[in-house]
C-alpha cells in the first residue's frame, strides 16, 4: 500500500467518512496530498553529498467553497498532510531544516476545484543555555525567541554555536553579536555574507528592530529597551 493510500485511509477513518460525503467535484484531500509530494520533489535541492533539502513550511490556498468545506476538518487535515510530508521525505531520504507545518488559507481569486501550494525551507534555530543574559535583549526567528547573552553570542551552523541555525547557507561560525554599550554584529568571514536590513556588512551596530539575514534565515534583533 502506497503513502497516498495510507493517507486517504487515515483521513477517512479520522472523520468517519465525512470527507467522502462532503467532497464531490470539489478539491479532494488526496489531491492535496499528491500535490504536496510533487512540491517536495520539485523543490528538492542537493546541498551536499547525501543531503537533499526540501521545504518544511507549506501553505495551501483554496477557493471560497473548497476552503469552507475543508475548514471544518482543518486541524485534522493539516496534521495528516504534515505527517505525509514527513513520511514521504523519509522514504526519499530528504532532509528538513526545521519542523514541518501545513496551513490552509482562503484565496478568493481561485475558482472552485483549483488550489495552489507554496512552500519554503525554514531553518530550525536552537540556543544553548548560558548565563549572563541581558534582560530583554533577544533575537526573534520563525518559531522562537532567543535571549542574547552578555558579552559575545556566536551564531552559526556549528554544534558549538550559541545560537545554532541549521541552514546550508549559514557557515559553521557565521557571525558574533557582542553586547556592550551597543550591540555590535561582526561577520566572521562567512561564505555567503551577513546582511543587516538588506545590506551586506562586516561589522554593524544593531538597533531595535534590525533584521539580520544569514543564508535564507532572517532574525530580528530586539534590544528590550
Amino acid at each position: 500500500m502506497g503513502i497516498l493510500d495510507r493517507f486517504e485511509q487515515r483521513v477517512d477513518r479520522t472523520v468517519n467518512g465525512a470527507f467522502a460525503k462532503a467532497f464531490k467535484s470539489e478539491v479532494q484531500p488526496v489531491e492535496l496530498a499528491a500535490a504536496l509530494q510533487r512540491e517536495l520533489d520539485d523543490r528538492a535541492a542537493i546541498v551536499s553529498r547525501g543531503r537533499t533539502v526540501v521545504p518544511n513550511v507549506f501553505t495551501v490556498s483554496l477557493a471560497n467553497e473548497d476552503f469552507d468545506r475543508l475548514a471544518v476538518y482543518a486541524e485534522t487535515l493539516q496534521s495528516e498532510l504534515a505527517g505525509l510530508a514527513r513520511e514521504y521525505a523519509e522514504e526519499q531520504r530528504y532532509t528538513f531544516l526545521g519542523p514541518v507545518s501545513v496551513h490552509l488559507q482562503l484565496d478568493d481569486v481561485l475558482d472552485t476545484g483549483v488550489f495552489r501550494i507554496t512552500s519554503e525551507a525554514k531553518a530550525a534555530v536552537t540556543a544553548r543555555a548560558r548565563g549572563g543574559q541581558v534582560p530583554g535583549a533577544t533575537l526573534i526567528a520563525a518559531g522562537g525567541e532567543y535571549a542574547i547573552g552578555r558579552g559575545t553570542t556566536r551564531l552559526g551552523r556549528g554544534a558549538d554555536a550559541d545560537i545554532r541555525i541549521d541552514d546550508p547557507g549559514v557557515s559553521r561560525h557565521h557571525c558574533d553579536i557582542v553586547i556592550g554599550t551597543d550591540a555590535v554584529l561582526r561577520d566572521l568571514g562567512s561564505t555567503n555574507g551577513t546582511y543587516v536590513d538588506g545590506v551586506q556588512v562586516s561589522e554593524k551596530v544593531l538597533r531595535d528592530g534590525s533584521v539580520i539575514r544569514l543564508g535564507s534565515t532572517s532574525l530580528t534583533f530586539r534590544s528590550g529597551t
